[in-house]
């Protein structure tokens, strides 16, 4: 194929902005909570962000990525034609890469999964037929985006009421803290081990059978559990602030436990919204390399590599206004609050990931949020900033796919 480095080279800018533009609006929202409810600082957040979205894009990431790569358009459309597949996804990236930048500078935290799938359904259905778009397979991702709210909404609803009962409206709200908080722990360990064992880590060559991974996971969440207790056994009790707030050292424990669903979160992120931005990579690459749409071949490990650089510099450049409106502008966090979000957020994620559907980490979390202001009453929620997130969240398909199919009849012009 003629100018196979430039579309490469192109290709690796554009799966670089996307990853930047994944960094800026997604990643900011993994981490909102943390830092909206002042558990983690900025550059803390950006930290774990940085090591924990590797190692889930990393280790289980891939049941996604072949979803995005293969799942939406049917390869089979394009065996006469893979210059343009190769077309289609550097436009769907440039597209997403481009929503995205303009969406996190007006704080909006939109879906990335939304933007990359209707950036590829838009340049398949108009730039090559409607029949090159698997329909079946995009009912299930839509249904998935309503699903994952909800369930997100419901758990986090569940586990805070959970907290109010059993720890915040007794009346020595801190011996109740050390008794419940490790056993918390427990269950955020051995939900994010289990998944990561049982689908996780085949990437790497290691595989166990449910017993084998529940055992392992049950000693994975005894251990953080353990750990938990020891830390929150030696905190000190500040009686000055708690005269000022009655739960000022209940929430100094659960800040504890905080950072370990920030860290989960990161992980769950990685393991599923990775794919937005390698994924179309990933096909341009092995389109390139071989000249065969649908050629079985392993992500690059200089793909991930490029992926996680990405990430990271959206994040740190352009991830503020997005933490600000999750984290500080749909209901007031405290670190009880943002640990029965993350966690509930955290396990919707990691559970979609291991099951292959590109569920959208911002209808997720913003579902958890919005759970955890409910269970305090509706007049807990601003109802103003959630319209304007709903609105944002209407246009984002449709932005996404007009843009693909402009960006595709560009790159057809000048290289078709």
């Amino acid at each position: 194929m003629d100018h196979t480095m430039i579309l490469l080279a192109l290709g690796c800018a554009f799966g670089l902005f996307m990853a930047f533009g994944i960094g800026a609006n997604d990643v900011a929202n993994a981490m909102s909570t943390s830092v909206g409810s002042k558990v983690l600082t900025i550059g803390k957040a950006v930290m774990v962000a940085a090591i924990f979205e590797f190692a889930g894009a990393y280790l289980a990431g891939g049941e996604v990525t072949s979803t995005i790569r293969k799942g939406i358009v049917d390869s089979g459309m394009f065996v006469d034609t893979p210059e343009i597949l190769v077309f289609g996804m550097l436009a769907s990236l440039l597209a997403a890469a481009i929503w995205l930048l303009i969406a996190s500078w007006f704080g909006w935290p939109v879906s990335t999964t939304h933007t990359i799938v209707g950036a590829i359904v838009g340049f398949a259905a108009i730039g090559v037929g409607l029949d090159a778009v698997k329909w079946n397979k995009l009912g299930t991702i839509v249904s998935s985006w309503v699903v994952s709210p909800l369930l997100a909404g419901t758990l986090s609803f569940l586990i805070f009421t959970s907290v109010q009962r059993l720890v915040l409206d007794r009346e020595n709200p801190l011996k109740h803290a050390r008794r419940w908080v490790p056993v918390y722990m427990f269950l955020t360990g051995f939900i994010l081990a289990l998944v990561t064992l049982l689908k996780g880590l085949k990437h790497i060559g290691l595989e166990f059978s449910g017993l084998q991974a529940v055992q392992i996971a049950a000693a994975i969440g005894g251990v953080v559990a353990i750990i938990g207790a020891i830390v929150i056994r030696r905190m000190r009790v500040d009686p000055e602030a708690d005269s000022r707030f009655r739960f000022s050292s209940v929430e100094r424990v659960f800040a504890v436990l905080m950072v370990l669903t920030a860290c989960g979160m990161a992980f769950a992120h990685g393991s599923n919204d990775v794919a937005n931005a390698i994924g179309p990579l990933a096909a341009v690459v092995s389109i390139l390399q071989t000249g065969v749409v649908g050629a079985k071949a392993a992500t690059p490990s200089w793909i991930l590599f490029l992926g996680a650089i990405g990430i990271v510099i959206g994040l740190l450049t352009f991830g503020r206004a997005v933490m600000r409106t999750v984290g500080e502008k749909i209901t007031d966090l405290t670190p009880s609050k943002g640990f029965a979000a993350e966690l509930a957020a955290g396990s919707t994620i990691v559970l979609a990931s291991a099951t292959g559907l590109p569920i959208s980490t911002t209808h997720t979390l913003v579902g958890a949020v919005l759970g955890v202001g409910l269970a305090r009453g509706i007049a807990a929620l601003n109802l103003n900033v959630i319209r304007t997130i709903f609105v944002s969240w209407i246009v984002t398909l449709p932005a996404g796919a007009l843009l693909s199919i402009l960006f595709f009849y560009v790159l057809k012009g000048i290289f078709g």
